[in-house]
């Protein structure tokens, strides 16, 4: 027992307490990722939001971040990704242009790595609907969602009015039969669209099968579907309910729509060129040196396949939205040219937001944004060279101020 009365025992327990409380961080606490550095996704913050705003070009955006009162009142929250924060819907990756405003998205997010370079507001001090963790390593829909957590949503019962209504369902994991998850109701109007197989259906296309109701209730026996989510004003003061954007009825209509996602993502890295960071570069005479790169990951296979050892490659400096940072007049203006001269995989675990590919790479034209621990973008010689907006690359130099739009973008009258 500790006497109150003897103050050496009340220092030395003091001293003790405040050596435990100072020895590790807390579970909770914000991380901060290191620059150049692929952070442990087990240590990001995981909440959930609907898209309100995209600046796609910046590879940023708001979310309403869902919290408890009146959600539809809660400003919205800026949102950065990481120069190898990865986006992913209907299963597949995308880019932020491919989500439509509205969406529900599961966010994975941490502290910035650098405050003096992110590209929206930052704070190491949050709140339920204004996390301090904006910095985005993963950013998924509600499908992609449940497929990489391996779950599944059930459908117990529809009321169906005039072709829209209310669906009671709950998401369980895919495997679990017994599980006992928590209920929840979602709206569905007569935009809804129903995927099976390879057809899409509506509402009223159900009805006239017989499968749903004109009107009323139908047990629906826990059927198990994937949901497309989004918020849509609900009536009665009901502040936060989701609404159904999609139903997929079937494994081949979910994997019908990863597919096409998939191929518009994958033409779109060929034409904007798969994104890096440098690990070395190795210096040589008269402009002259050596570039070892890892891949970002989250990409089709296939993007990957194609960078080959002793094909020509084309690599440009980039800022960390990506964007590429030199040349006046292009990507392909100022780029580094040369071969590639080795191409190897990285054996154990991948990080999230590696690929744990590597590309070694030489060039006779060495140029200042290619330096280690820089973001650059790098193609191979088989893809096409092509002109993109100029909005989406920031002239020849890596000014931080040439990537935030102002009124020059809107011509004069």
């Amino acid at each position: 027992m500790i006497r109150s009365h003897n103050p050496a025992w009340l220092v030395l327990v003091c001293f003790v307490f405040c050596l435990i409380s100072h020895a590790a961080p807390a579970a909770d606490e914000p991380f901060r990722p290191e620059v150049g550095q692929f952070p442990p996704l087990e240590k990001s913050r995981e909440y959930r939001g609907v898209l309100a705003f995209v600046d796609h070009v910046n590879r940023r955006g708001s979310l309403r971040v869902e919290s408890t009162g009146e959600f539809f009142r809660n400003p919205p929250h800026p949102f950065a990704m990481l120069p190898y924060g990865m986006v992913r819907q209907h299963g597949a990756p995308a880019d932020l242009r491919d989500i439509p405003l509205g969406t529900v998205l599961h966010v994975r997010g941490f502290l910035p790595p650098d405050i003096t370079t992110s590209v929206v507001p930052v704070s190491d001090k949050g709140r339920p609907d204004r996390p301090a963790e904006n910095h985005v390593l993963l950013l998924e829909d509600e499908p992609s969602f449940c497929l990489r957590e391996g779950k599944i949503w059930k459908l117990k019962e529809v009321d169906l009015q005039n072709n829209q209504g209310m669906i009671v369902a709950s998401r369980e994991p895919a495997d679990e039969e017994n599980s006992r998850p928590q209920e929840e109701k979602l709206t569905f109007n007569a935009a809804t669209r129903i995927w099976r197989g390879r057809e899409c259906l509506l509402v009223v296309d159900l009805v006239s099968e017989g499968i749903w109701p004109k009107n009323g209730k139908k047990d629906l026996a826990g059927q198990a579907v994937h949901l497309g989510l989004s918020w849509q004003p609900t009536p009665g003061g009901v502040f936060l309910r989701y609404h159904i954007t999609d139903i997929w009825l079937d494994e081949v209509a979910m994997q019908r729509a990863a597919q096409i996602q998939n191929e518009l993502h994958k033409a779109l890295i060929r034409s904007r060129w798969m994104s890096a960071w440098v690990d070395t570069v190795e210096y040589g005479k008269f402009g002259r040196a050596t570039v070892t790169v890892t891949l970002f990951g989250g990409m089709d296979p296939s993007l990957y396949a194609d960078f080959k050892k002793g094909e020509q490659g084309v690599m440009n400096a980039a800022e960390n939205t990506l964007k590429h940072a030199g040349g006046a007049y292009g990507p392909a203006h100022m780029a580094s040219r040369g071969p590639i001269l080795e191409v190897t995989q990285t054996t154990g675990e991948i990080p999230q937001g590696s690929s744990g590919i590597q590309v070694r790479f030489e060039t006779d034209l060495i140029i200042e944004g290619i330096r280690p621990g820089r973001v650059v973008r790098i193609r191979p010689g088989s893809w096409p060279e092509l002109t993109i907006p100029r909005d989406e690359y920031l002239n020849d130099g890596n000014n931080p101020e040439d990537r935030f739009p102002t009124t020059a973008i809107f011509p004069k009258y």
